[in-house]
């Protein structure tokens, strides 16, 4: 791999990192940003190149697990999580089974629509249409929300709570929508803070991503060659650097700015985006 093709994969990575978990699509930004600049496709071909913007994410799932280590081993029963002082903590808790019940809807319409996802729906124009729509559910969210939330941490999440989450999440299949703006917004819908939509979000995202990763490297295993495999590297490696700070980062910033700035953000690319595509065609 030369060094433009390395750094067109630390680039995509970067993106890939900084946006996983922002509510502000990560998919959507891989898909600008190569489609209109990078454009792995003429070098990898086109399943490759969209399994890419899938696999680089196990970068940002590793990040995860890391950050969130002692709450996947009590998650797992094989740690008690403690609380501040160091003791165990008491009390209610997050459990594995709420997490699959959050897991459970979009999963199942993941892999019932992976073709469809796949084959219309990575492209500038549907993540254009996605970063709006999400902004508009993030808005309407920030509105909803409760100056005194019913749900303060994640360990009181309730199974409706979980479920209601895991139904926003199937907004995210549409590339743009933003996995974490459509289920941190659907959390606070739901009476939850934003930090504890936003750490039920990440847990959950791991194996939703790790899962969706599998299923395209099987998919399109037989596109697939050994000089393909340092681009590969080089995008985990990236993603999962940059996911690393930008966790850390946005859950300290999440209760104290919640989500109409991202919206804005979204809307301002979105506009940004329309304008570069239209003179460009």
């Amino acid at each position: 791999m030369d060094f433009i093709l390395f750094m067109k994969a630390i680039i995509l990575g970067m993106v890939e990192g900084l946006t996983e978990f922002a509510p502000v699509s990560s998919t959507g930004h891989m898909i600008i940003v190569d489609d209109m600049w990078l454009q792995s496709e003429e070098f990898l071909g086109k399943y490759v190149a969209n399994t890419f913007k899938i696999v680089v994410q196990l970068g940002s799932i590793l990040a995860v697990v890391i950050v969130f280590w002692s709450r996947f081993m009590d998650l797992l029963g094989i740690k008690r999580k403690k609380s501040e002082s160091g003791t165990p903590a008491s009390g209610g808790r997050l459990k594995l089974a709420q997490v699959i019940v959050g897991m459970i809807p979009a999963g199942v319409l993941g892999v019932i629509f992976k073709d469809q996802i796949d084959d219309y729906l990575f492209s500038v124009e549907t993540v254009m249409i996605g970063l709006v729509a999400g902004a508009v559910l993030m808005i309407a969210a920030d509105r909803s929300s409760r100056k005194t939330p019913v749900t303060e941490s994640v360990d009181q999440l309730t199974y409706k709570q979980a479920l209601g989450v895991g139904l926003f999440q199937c907004l995210s299949l549409w590339p743009g929508f933003s996995r974490s703006g459509s289920t941190i917004s659907g959390g606070v819908m739901l009476g939850m803070s934003h930090r504890a939509a936003a750490d039920f979000t990440f847990i959950m995202a791991v194996p939703i991503m790790f899962g969706a990763s599998f299923l395209s490297l099987m998919k399109n295993l037989e596109y697939f060659s050994m000089s393909a495999l340092p681009f590969f590297i080089a995008g985990f490696i990236s993603a999962f650097l940059f996911a690393l700070v930008s966790i850390r980062f946005f859950l300290k910033l999440i209760n104290r700015i919640k989500l109409v700035p991202f919206a804005i953000y979204r809307i301002v690319l979105a506009a940004i985006i329309f304008i570069v595509w239209i003179s460009q065609g």
